[in-house]
């Protein structure tokens, strides 16, 4: 037994030399590469990782991740790849395997760390408020399922916050979408196919809907007072290019706006456009019914 771990030792020995030589010499990626024995070109891998080398770790890795299946050395050589794609910026690599990890080892050494930084490798990957959103959904799915997996973890906190930044730029999205329904205003469409007349239409009932759909999925959003303005302006706007049969039941809902927006920011930076708005809206109103 005593000759076995001292063979054992002189073999770590020999290979810690060994990386030492090699990762200090010219060429010494490609001599490490074409090396034969893993052991070797694992410690070279962990080596390169913790010199900041990621992308010649991840290399190694992704060639060491199957073969060590197995070993002792597999959960390990799993979350390092992971990391090693983390730390150069390839967020949803990173993920990709963060996600492998915890799959694979849902009760292993790194599988809080894996869950946590897979959520977070989505959320710096996220594009501005724009664009497709469909990575933001993702990244919030995966930050609140680590934090169903681990309801103590000291991360978090720092989750919930990325989760906050990430349903804001949502709510961002649909404030954008809604905005440009409202600039668009009205519009004369095509000929119908029946008459030679041109159909007349507005985009305030889409502003309407998607600013109504984000405070009801978004309650908390910081934007709240800018939404809800926009959606009393549209309200007022669709009110005033009504047909006449329909005026005076969208000027009421305009009123009806207004009350809720003065109650919940009676301090606006908003209120004189907000009182003009009343003003005109009852005035409309009362016309209609004298």
């Amino acid at each position: 037994m005593r000759d076995y771990l001292l063979n054992k030792m002189k073999k770590f020995i020999v290979i810690a030399l060994l990386s030492g030589a090699f990762l200090t010499s010219c060429g010494e990626y490609n001599k490490v590469i074409k090396y034969a024995d893993y052991e070797y070109k694992y410690e070279a891998a962990k080596s390169y990782f913790g010199k900041g080398q990621y992308t010649k770790a991840a290399t190694l890795l992704e060639e060491l991740v199957t073969i060590l299946k197995g070993t002792a050395n597999a959960e390990e050589s799993l979350y390092m790849l992971a990391m090693a794609y983390y730390n150069q910026g390839d967020y949803i690599t990173a993920s990709h395997y963060f996600a492998n990890y915890y799959t694979t080892y849902p009760r292993g050494t790194f599988a809080e760390l894996a869950r946590f930084h897979s959520g977070k490798a989505l959320f710096l990957d996220t594009p501005e408020p724009r664009l497709d959103q469909s990575s933001t959904y993702k990244a919030i799915q995966e930050l609140q399922m680590f934090m169903e997996y681990f309801p103590d973890s000291k991360r978090k906190t720092e989750a919930q916050l990325m989760i906050f930044n990430l349903q804001d730029k949502l709510v961002m999205k649909d404030y954008l979408s809604a905005k440009l329904y409202y600039d668009l205003g009205t519009y004369t469409g095509n000929a119908s196919m029946t008459t030679d007349r041109r159909i007349n239409g507005n985009n305030y009932l889409a502003c309407i809907t998607t600013a109504e759909n984000a405070l009801k999925d978004y309650p908390y959003t910081t934007m709240r007072e800018e939404i809800s303005i926009l959606l009393l302006r549209a309200k007022y706007e669709l009110g005033v290019e009504s047909v006449l049969e329909k005026k005076e039941e969208r000027m009421r809902e305009a009123i009806d706006e207004y009350y809720a927006f003065k109650n919940e920011f009676p301090e606006s930076k908003y209120m004189k456009e907000v009182e003009r708005i009343y003003k005109d809206a009852s005035k409309y109103v009362k016309e209609l019914n004298e």
